[in-house]
């Protein structure tokens, strides 16, 4: 005769549960996945004017230089450190290679970008002899760089803003590249700009380096720990050099970028923009510990990010709220990070 165990009412639900937290645990981008398409809903039920053609087509426009700097910021964060001077350095390129395009002149797009990186890798180096060569903590070290960099700007090259008639034509042009445009009722025609493919082409660049390659490999192991990345056999120093090099050399570009987007040059730009590429790269999962995160989920943080301040704006919310969410964004998503890096170490 067989006797039959019968489980407690609760138990399908806690099995339920326990596997979909497993799941999030592992996967942290279904988590901001889920939170961009609920917010997207419910922003959209409130406000329909969010499904417009225009202002989606805004939205995915402001995710490409929160973006690119993001993918900077998260292989820093990877690496278990911290980056604050990507907005400094960012500037510093634009604003030195449109002076260089002024006067020499030049008024083509590609050296200018290469010129822009190149400023930008540089300054990332110089991050990196610091953090790696003598051993200071990260987030001083591009706290002072990043600072010294923009006050060297300000007072060596100048602090006149760059007006758009004064603009590189081929920078406007290049900025203004739309990828399609549409026609809405009103006859309004709105564009969406071609600057999203190349945020994406950089997205699956990064992706690609983290998964497929020995120094993708080394910067997760260098967040797990400098001591057993080095027992594994990577190159510490190496790692340290390209991490920083490229984090510099995504702000460089990016930068540029930014002053073909908007047409003008202003050496006071981006400033507090720390605040918001780091909101976004710890919403999407990246642990600030180090070891732990993807660009999949670095891209939802920072679509999620600027859909959100975005859609504060069109209903009207004063500015200093847009603040209040993004510090509450950064404090909520650190903290859940925190707890999920000690369930799994549990």
């Amino acid at each position: 005769m067989t006797t039959a165990t019968l489980e407690p009412a609760g138990a399908p639900t806690r099995n339920w549960a326990a596997t979909l937290g497993a799941a999030l645990l592992r996967r942290p981008e279904l988590a901001v996945g889920a939170l961009a398409l609920v917010s997207m809903l419910v922003i959209g039920s409130i406000n329909p004017a969010f499904w417009n053609a225009g202002n989606l087509f805004s939205l995915l426009r402001a995710n490409v230089i929160i973006g690119i700097l993001a993918l900077g910021v998260m292989l820093v964060m990877l690496s278990g450190g911290i980056d604050v001077s990507f907005p400094a350095f960012a500037i510093a390129a634009m604003y030195l290679t449109i002076k260089a395009m002024i006067a020499w002149p030049y008024d083509g797009v590609v050296l200018p970008f290469v010129m822009a990186t190149g400023i930008g890798l540089l300054l990332g180096l110089v991050n990196a002899v610091f953090v790696h060569g003598l051993r200071m903590i990260p987030l001083i070290v591009t706290l002072g760089t990043g600072t010294a960099v923009r006050g060297l700007l300000l007072g060596a090259v100048g602090a006149s803003q760059i007006n758009i008639d004064h603009m590189p034509p081929a920078l406007i042009a290049f900025g203004r590249t739309e990828l399609l445009q549409v026609t809405l009722n009103n006859g309004e025609h709105v564009g969406l700009s071609a600057m999203v493919l190349v945020y994406l082409a950089l997205a699956i660049g990064v992706h690609l380096m983290l998964r497929y390659t020995l120094i993708g490999r080394s910067i997760y192991a260098l967040g797990g720990g400098e001591e057993a990345a080095r027992r594994a056999g990577f190159s510490v120093r190496g790692t340290v050099f390209f991490i920083y090099g490229l984090a510099g050399a995504l702000a460089g570009f990016t930068g540029l970028l930014h002053g073909s987007m908007i047409w003008i040059a202003n050496p006071h730009d981006m400033v507090g923009m720390e605040l918001d590429v780091i909101a976004a790269v710890v919403l999407g999962g990246v642990s600030i510990f180090g070891g732990r995160g993807s660009v999949l989920g670095t891209m939802l943080g920072v679509f999620t990010l600027v859909m959100l301040t975005n859609s504060l704006i069109i209903m009207h919310i004063d500015t200093t709220w847009q603040r209040i969410v993004t510090g509450s964004i950064v404090i909520v998503a650190a903290g859940l990070t925190s707890w999920r890096d000690r369930r799994r170490a549990r």
